[in-house]
């Protein structure tokens, strides 16, 4: 399997990543009333919560943008470094998130965009 769509399973798994540390890390979880529990976030759980949903608008575009890539390039390995390096902007993004840096974070949020941009351009020339 191309070493892409493992970073598809990384970039599927960083939503309950992060909402599992909102949860754990926060007191009074409310498993009835997830979403009014969430709600009430203050802080680094509220961030946390915040990057879990990013992650996932993120990841249909991110998913969408390495298999059209790989399915016309054939598998290469400009599209395995764009697809590390997406995901590598996610994880610091969510570090950057955790730690309230949003001038980081954003920087972070834009590599990854560009990267999916790339993977596109990528597929477009079929290299």
């Amino acid at each position: 399997m191309a070493f892409s769509f493992w970073m598809l399973l990384v970039a599927g798994l960083l939503p309950y990543i992060t909402v599992g540390f909102a949860k754990f890390s926060a007191r009074g979880y409310d498993n009835h009333h997830p979403r009014q529990w969430a709600a009430g976030l203050q802080g680094r759980q509220a961030r946390a919560y915040a990057a879990h949903q990013n992650h996932f608008e993120f990841f249909p575009f991110f998913a969408a943008a390495v298999i059209i890539a790989e399915l016309r390039t054939g598998g290469s390995s400009s599209v395995n470094l764009l697809a590390m390096t997406a995901i590598g902007a996610r994880i610091a993004y969510t570090a950057f998130y955790l730690t309230d840096r949003a001038i980081l974070r954003s920087i972070c949020w834009l590599i990854g965009m560009l990267c999916i941009i790339a993977l596109f351009g990528a597929a477009a020339a079929g290299k």
